[in-house]
This record gives C-alpha cells, structure tokens and sequence, in this order.
C-alpha cells in the first residue's frame, strides 16, 4: 500500500527562518506494484528518502533542480544501505544541498516539532521568560507570561531559578533550562527558587500556553498620543493579539501608530495575510508566481482597523513575513518605513509533515511587493534610513526597556516623522466583528 504522510493546515503556513512558509499536501511514495519491494522500502528509512525525493520532484521552484539530475540523484540515494534513519537523513541533507537553496531543507522529528510549536505559537510548559544575569550567572525570571501557570502560582520578575526537578541549574544554560522545564499539559515540574535571600519550592501544573507575540503601549509623546506596536513573529495568534492591540490603542485615543517590526523573522503566511488587511484598506498585498510561471495575487478586503498616520520600523532581522506586510504597507502608501534594510528573503516554500515525524521544506515560488519589486537578496530599502550604531546595538540589548523610547534612535525619528505629518486623520469605525479571511 502506498503511504501517504500527513500534511499541515493552511493556519500553520509559516515563514520562519526567512523563508516562507505555506502549507501543502504531500504526494504518495511511488514504490511500483512489486508488494515484497513494496514492503521493503516501507519498512525502511528508505521509505523516507523517496518520499521527500518526490515532494521536491513534484513542487521546486527550478524545474532544472539547479542544473541537477535529479532523478540520477535518487537512484543513488535507494542503491544505499542504510542501517538507521540517521544515516538516511544524512543522505538527504546533502543531496538537497545540491539545489543550493538553504530555504529547501530536511528536518528531524524534533526540528520539525519545534517548528510546528514555533508556527502554532503556544508551547506546554509554564509560561516564564528566562535570561542569565550576566553578573551572577544565575538563571532568572524575566517575566511570567500572562494567563500563564507561573504567574498562577506566584512566580515574580527577578526570581533565581536555582533547580529544576531536584537538578542544579549552575553553569546550566537558558535552552537547557528551558527544555526541562516544558512538557506535557497536566505534568508537573518542580522548581527550587530564590527571591531576596529566602529560598523555597514551588511544584506548578504544565498547562497549553499560548504565547505573547504582539506587545503595545499607549505613550504620550509631547501633546501626541502615540500607539506603539511591537509584533515579535507571525504566529497563529499574531492576527487576533494584533487586532486587540489596534482596538485597544484606538480606544484609548491613539492619534498616530508605530509599528515595530525589528528584529521579527517571519512566521505564517496567512498571519501576514490578516495583519496587511488590518491597516491597507484597499490594494494588493503580494503576488506570488510558482515554477510554472502561474501568479496569483492576494488582495485587501476592505476591512481596515484604522486609517491613523502609521510608521513601520524594520531592520537587516525583519524578514520574509515582515517582508509582506512591510512590502503592501510602502508599497499602498500607507505607511512610512523607517529603519534599516530589510533581510531580503523573497522565496516561497511549502512545509510537509513526512510519515516518520519529520518534515521538509521545500521552495515552490517567489513573491513579489505590491508593485511587482523582487526584494530577494536585496530587502526593502526603508523611506527613510536610520542605521543603528554598535553602541546605539550594544545600548539597546543591554537594557531593552530603552527599545521604544526616545533613547532608540530609529523610535525617535518615528516620531519625528509623525511630527512632520501633522494632525492624525480621523480613524475608521472599528469593526465589532473579526474579518473574514480568504
């Protein structure tokens, strides 16, 4: 029997890593009508390598696999031995290196599970966000996310994690700490805990956390209220905090937006899709066009949040999604983009679950801004350019609170160009309901 691998949802179409990401069915292992050769290859990690060989033979981008012969490359790959998945995985890796696309890779049935939690933007653990002091070297609480387990219990900004399950976090480092903390929803984890001196434990309940991606601020900037936006990644639950931010914001009497996009990676397509629609009312969003020259363009619907003066700030990180929504807000005239050159990631990939855990994303398009610009390897050169310095970087990680004010020399010319702008436009009614996404 032929075997067909699982698939993601279209909600979880990502564009992490600078790449992005939409989801697609995965095709059937072709192992011919022999059933004893049939078994065999099911039975071994073969089964793998042919089903991923074929996903690219079917989707790449570059019918030419990069001048390859690609079907010489899987009869190599199944007149192997392998005696283990690894060695098969192994295998793969380097015969996809023969495209000589970093976006067209394999992951391993961990990789491939952190990207799926990365993309769904929840995690099952406790909710706290942790950091080394860089004097003590003591891992601490940065911050106990909202709703979450360890706000529940007690946990304080400041707290010293100095155990986890009876195990010392000396010289441990942060992911470490962080993986032995996660796991499964209704387990428990057992933390020793330092706060002013006094040490004691606390034993909290995992639970399904759904992360913070999108942070916002109502400031008084002179005699102008200012709607600050931070969005970190394009996560399942990016477009709903987002829309609550603009609803939020609004209420309170924002005059102006500013939306920060430094340092934000990507994450899902569709996020980007919804976020572009919250602020362009009309006009193209991006276009995107396959290998067989096919295009198609994904347009807003009407269904803008505000029509406020908006800022965007990006810099050399903001890549692929961030791309998208920079790309339709510059391109609509709706924004003004401050900041550095964007990253410069313009490929579109598929991302398929395969039938052992793994998974394999594979390039099949390009996209395009709204006016047709191909920012791939070049980004998006901001209106206006405002480089940070190595001591203006160095500043800003060190204390990160100053990220946002009138210290962050890129904020500050936000704000100088909203000045500039003048008097905000009246804003739009805003919705009472959501809107409907394509």
């Amino acid at each position: 029997m032929n075997q067909v691998c699982k698939r993601l949802p279209f909600y979880q179409v990502a564009l992490y890593g600078s790449a992005v990401l939409t989801a697609a069915a995965v095709g059937l292992i072709d192992v011919g009508n022999n059933n004893k050769v049939r078994a065999a290859l099911e039975d071994s990690p073969k089964a793998i390598i042919d089903e991923a060989w074929q996903i690219v033979n079917r989707e790449y981008v570059d019918p030419s696999f990069n001048k390859t012969d690609w079907q010489a490359v899987r009869q190599s790959l199944l007149s192997r031995n392998y005696t283990n998945r690894q060695q098969a995985y192994k295998a793969l890796q380097a015969a996809l290196e023969k495209l000589d696309d970093p976006y067209t890779r394999f992951m391993d049935p961990k990789q491939f599970e952190a990207l799926t939690n990365q993309t769904a933007g929840e995690l099952s653990g406790i909710g706290i966000r942790l950091e080394q002091n860089e004097q003590t070297k003591v891992l601490t609480v940065v911050e106990p996310i909202e709703n979450s387990p360890a706000l529940r219990a007690g946990l304080r900004s400041g707290d010293e994690i100095l155990a986890i399950n009876n195990r010392s976090t000396q010289g441990m480092s942060v992911e470490d700490a962080s993986a032995l903390i996660r796991g499964e929803a209704g387990s428990r984890v057992s933390l020793r805990i330092r706060r002013d001196g006094r040490m004691f434990n606390v034993s909290i309940m995992r639970a399904r956390i759904e992360l913070p991606t999108v942070r916002y601020a109502l400031k008084q900037e002179g005699n102008r209220k200012i709607g600050y936006i931070r969005l970190n990644e394009f996560s399942s639950h990016a477009a709903d905090q987002m829309r609550k931010a603009i609803r939020d914001l609004s209420q309170q009497k924002a005059e102006a937006f500013v939306l920060d996009l430094r340092g934000n990676p990507g994450g899902l397509l569709q996020s980007s899709i919804e976020i572009s629609r919250m602020w362009v009312n009309r006009g193209s969003i991006v276009r995107t066009v396959d290998r067989k020259g096919k295009s198609e363009e994904v347009a807003a619907n009407q269904t803008a949040l505000t029509n406020l003066p908006l800022v965007v700030l990006v810099d050399g990180n903001s890549a692929s999604s961030s791309e998208i929504l920079t790309g339709a807000l510059m391109d609509n005239r709706r924004a003004t983009v401050v900041g550095s050159q964007t990253f410069g990631k313009a490929l579109v990939q598929s991302v398929h679950s395969l039938s052992d855990g793994s998974g394999l994303a594979v390039t099949i398009a390009h996209y395009y801004t709204p006016k047709g610009t191909d920012i791939s390897k070049k980004g998006i050169t901001p209106d206006i350019k405002v480089d940070l310095t190595e001591s203006d970087r160095v500043r800003l990680s060190a204390n990160p609170r100053l990220i946002g004010t009138s210290s962050d020399p890129q904020y500050a010319q936000a704000l100088a160009t909203l000045e500039r702008q003048g008097l905000a436009k009246p804003a739009v009614v805003v919705p009472k309901a959501s809107a409907l996404v394509e």
